[in-house]
């Protein structure tokens, strides 16, 4: 059997749909599986990565599993918001909003092949550039001569990171700093900056690995400028309210994949040709989520802090409200030993 493939764009689902507060309710559980994948670099080379572990999940579930991929980040989050999508592979951010918009629940997380959980962000630079630091281009704020390339606004590593450690803590934004900012996924970034179409660009450790192994040259252009702290790896996510039949299935395929069975070998080298080389998925939930929570809470509070148009009245409001929501955050992550 082959999983079969589904394409659509966030304006193209959505566009007649009107907002809702909540997710859709399931009607049941589905008689096919439509598997969201969000877009890290270009559909063919997603479709490449994961239709052989989609083509064992079918096999595995005995139940159609159909790819969907959107133009964006917040096209998956919605179709799993609307039922459309019932299970899916996110960054931490995208997650983040599929568990508190899209009715989704963290059920597993990626690793890679040396077992760590973790990779990086990063800012590029073209290899010639004469940007040798942060404060290099920092220094460039408002002179508007440099072109940007950020991420997808719900990516964990091409948006929110760099958006606190780069931009909110040092007091500016990145349409404060630059001539121009454009948004693209992690392969049309690092592209975008190889071949000089801008300046300096978000990316992460896992779009460069790749491109060191499947383009050398594209790689060989660019240089890394800045380098974040350690992101926990992807979280996989389901929608909540699937049966707990079809939630056990789902996830004791995920975790017995490349680990036990009579295909082991074979499943570690898909998982390996997948992203920069993955190993066996580990079990997780939603508490994966806190650290990325509290960093967007961190995030909320500079710019809230450096929002001149706004009274001291109301600046002392919402920065209770923040500091609030981080008490109680850190007081959970504390109860976990995180």
């Amino acid at each position: 059997m082959s999983a079969r493939l589904l394409t659509a764009t966030a304006a193209a689902l959505f566009a007649a749909t009107p907002v809702l507060a909540q997710p859709e309710p399931l009607e049941g559980d589905p008689a096919e599986i439509n598997f969201g994948i969000i877009s890290t670099e270009s559909q063919q080379n997603l479709e490449r990565q994961w239709q052989p572990f989609l083509e064992d999940m079918e096999e595995a579930l005995g139940m159609p599993i159909n790819a969907f991929y959107a133009s964006d980040y917040a096209g998956v989050i919605e179709a799993m918001r609307f039922g459309q999508v019932t299970v899916a592979w996110f960054g931490n951010a995208s997650a983040m909003q599929a568990v508190d918009r899209a009715g989704g629940e963290i059920f597993a997380q990626t690793t890679k092949i040396d077992g760590t959980r973790g990779y990086y962000s990063h800012i590029l630079v073209n290899a010639d550039s004469e940007l040798q630091t942060l404060d290099d281009l920092l220094a460039h704020c408002g002179d508007d001569t440099i072109d940007f390339g950020i991420g997808d606004p719900n990516s964990t590593s091409g948006f929110l990171v760099p958006s606190y450690y780069v931009f909110a803590l040092n007091g500016v934004t990145p349409q404060d700093c630059f001539a121009s900012v454009r948004n693209a996924n992690h392969e049309t970034n690092l592209l975008a900056v190889a071949n000089g179409l801008v300046h300096a660009a978000t990316n992460n450790s896992e779009q460069l690995a790749r491109t060191e192994a499947n383009a050398p040259d594209a790689a060989a252009a660019v240089r890394v400028l800045w380098t974040s702290p350690l992101i926990p790896s992807d979280p996989m996510v389901l929608r909540a309210d699937l049966s707990d039949e079809l939630k056990g299935r789902i996830t004791d395929f995920f975790l017995r994949y490349g680990v036990e069975g009579d295909n082991v070998e074979e499943e570690l080298a898909i998982l390996a040709a997948n992203q920069d080389g993955m190993g066996p998925y580990v079990a997780s939930d939603n508490n994966q989520l806190l650290p990325i929570r509290q960093l967007r809470l961190f995030r909320e509070r500079l710019e809230v802090e450096a929002d001149e148009d706004l009274s001291d009245a109301d600046k002392s409001e919402q920065l209770a409200a923040i500091d609030d929501q981080l008490a109680a955050l850190n007081a959970q992550m504390e109860a976990l030993g995180q």
